[in-house]
């Protein structure tokens, strides 16, 4: 795309026409305008930017995994309800993440859309979704700040500086590699990834070889908080509530695989197994090492007490200590800050997308993506001198009654309403051609989440608040096709899309088209007709137009609008 370089901050469209050939009606931000730096953050990342390799794509992806709260959320789970129970539960959590991780991470790698536009025209509709986007950057910032934490922890134990000091610290590190987008991350994560694996595996290593017999010991362990030895229905489920309040990851996973590479008949198994890998695929090393974590602070209960033991970094050090000695400390606090530093990028990155797309939707201005990994970062360093940490639990088993009602409901479109004609076999995602708010997903997240959280405060009884989170699912996996059907799948699209519709896909994706607009060429995907301009208009300034009045849901296009017919094809299997 052609950068547009302007001292503009992303106003309102302004329908008065041009004042000379060649000006365009609007004109972006100069960080707006750089598609370098914003990635494509609102829009259909077209095939021209594209430019990464299915494993170049997906490494970066699961470099992002690095994150060390697994260890701390695993080890929370197993002190809490011991070893039976809490492995359980972790698996389980697992199990359901991976199963709607599928659809949702094919989805973004096959139509090159991020979350929130995948969450669009996936029963939410186009301001449906904004509760989504709010949902998605509370899980960012949510997070962040535990990363932080941890990463703060370290730092205090290698060099000494104050804790809230390192809470600065962990915030502004990761500020001038997001700025830079997809390509400085891609980088960070391929250059940091062999200390990361080194670092991850050295301490099992140890263990093996110094302390055989720990896993025996931590197979009989029942927590520290007095559960009972054995299986517990009750411990199992709110176990798998915290476990589940990850589910939302995939949505970090999803801001990588929209940049996947076009799948074709020559990269299709790379293809396939890159996104299986970097999408669901990232729960497996997930449940891996929150497994693991819980091991390590077992392990280092007794030298370190049960605070330090939930830290990370402890674990680490004691871990390391009959192999390294004294440089045990600053190579697991290079370890932990590595791990933390590639996960917080990703952190910052997703949340600044999210941000942009929710207030480019109620404000209907758009200064750049840039400007909200400012304000993501704030929330995120606010929550972190609150000491977030000390409330791990229950601030995550509340968290995951709402993800996994939205993430469910998603899933429940691309498996269920998609394959039975309930919805458009496409993800449509522009304002152009969307309902306000989609009832099929939106409605059956905000039922499924409002009965989930009444139960989690316990209005249901025992059972019902330990199994809030299976409630979440169970509900927005049936409620999302039912309400569909009752409303006969009426509320996806507002009207047609002249290059989509059943069995139809784009003759020619690739092709350009210049937005009557801002005059920039955009691909395909990203136009939209508008009778208004009487010609296309990409989906940001169509997103971004607060005078039209949503014209062209009212009345057809006016005048001839230059897009290319459709080819019809077979309908994917």
């Amino acid at each position: 795309m052609t950068d547009i370089a302007t001292p503009a901050t992303g106003e309102a469209p302004r329908q008065e026409p041009q004042e000379g050939p060649g000006t365009p009606r609007r004109n972006y931000a100069r960080l707006a305008a750089d598609e370098s730096r914003e990635d494509y953050s609102l829009r259909y990342a077209p095939h021209s930017f594209r430019r990464w390799s299915p494993s170049t794509v997906a490494g970066t992806a699961l470099g992002g995994i690095a994150y060390l709260a697994d260890f701390a959320i695993g080890a929370s789970i197993v002190f809490t309800y011991g070893f039976t129970s809490g492995i359980a539960s972790i698996l389980a959590a697992a199990t359901i993440i991976f199963l709607t991780g599928i659809p949702i991470a094919r989805a973004c790698a096959k139509y090159g859309l991020d979350m929130d536009l995948v969450t669009r025209g996936a029963g939410f509709g186009y301001f449906g979704s904004t509760l989504t986007s709010l949902i998605y950057a509370s899980f960012t910032f949510i997070f962040f700040a535990l990363e932080g934490s941890i990463m703060a922890q370290a730092m205090h134990q290698a060099v000494g500086l104050p804790v809230e000091a390192g809470y600065l610290v962990t915030t502004l590190i990761v500020i001038p590699i997001v700025f830079r987008g997809m390509g400085a991350l891609a980088k960070v994560q391929a250059w940091t990834q062999p200390v990361w694996i080194v670092g991850m595996v050295l301490p099992f290593v140890v263990l093996a070889v110094e302390s055989p017999g720990s896993w025996g010991a931590f197979g009989s362990f029942t927590g520290t908080e007095g559960a009972a030895p054995g299986f517990s229905w009750i411990a199992f489920g709110l176990g798998t509530g915290v476990a589940l309040s990850l589910i939302a990851q995939i949505g970090e996973q999803a801001d990588y695989l929209r940049f996947m590479p076009a799948r074709t008949e020559a990269n299709k198994r790379r293809w396939n197994l890159a996104v299986l890998a970097a999408g669901p695929g990232w729960v497996v090393i997930g449940a891996a090492k929150q497994i693991g974590g819980a091991f390590l602070a077992f392990v280092a209960l007794e030298a370190v007490g049960k605070t330090h033991a939930l830290e990370p970094i402890a674990p680490q050090i004691e871990a390391l200590k009959p192999w390294l000695g004294t440089f045990a400390l600053p190579a697991a606090a290079l370890f932990v800050i590595v791990s933390q530093v590639k996960i917080n990028v990703t952190n910052a990155y997703s949340g600044s997308l999210s941000w942009s797309n929710f207030f480019s939707r109620i404000t209907h201005k758009h200064p750049g993506r840039v400007w909200y990994i400012f304000l993501n970062l704030a929330i995120a360093l606010t929550l972190m001198e609150m000491n977030m940490f000390a409330a791990l639990n229950k601030l995550l088993g509340f968290y995951s009654n709402v993800g996994i009602a939205w993430i469910a409901a998603v899933a429940a479109d691309l498996v269920i309403n998609k394959r039975i004609g309930l919805s458009p076999r496409y993800i449509e995602f522009k304002r152009a051609y969307l309902h306000a708010v989609n009832p099929a997903g939106f409605g059956a997240m905000v039922i499924a989440s409002t009965v989930s959280i009444l139960a989690f405060f316990g209005l249901f009884g025992r059972y019902a608040e330990a199994f809030s989170t299976f409630i979440a699912a169970g509900l927005s996996l049936v409620l999302c096709p039912l309400i569909a059907w009752l409303t006969k799948g009426k509320y996806y699209l507002a009207r047609p899309n002249p290059v989509n519709g059943p069995g139809v896909e784009i003759a020619d994706i690739t092709a350009t088209h210049t937005c009557a607009v801002c005059e920039t060429a955009y691909e395909l995907p990203d136009i939209a007709d508008c009778p208004v301009q009487a010609g296309p208009v990409c989906s940001l300034c169509c997103s971004l137009d607060a005078e039209c009045g949503d014209v062209c849901r009212k009345e057809p296009a006016a005048g001839p609008v230059p897009l290319p017919m459709p080819v019809v094809r077979e309908p994917a299997g």
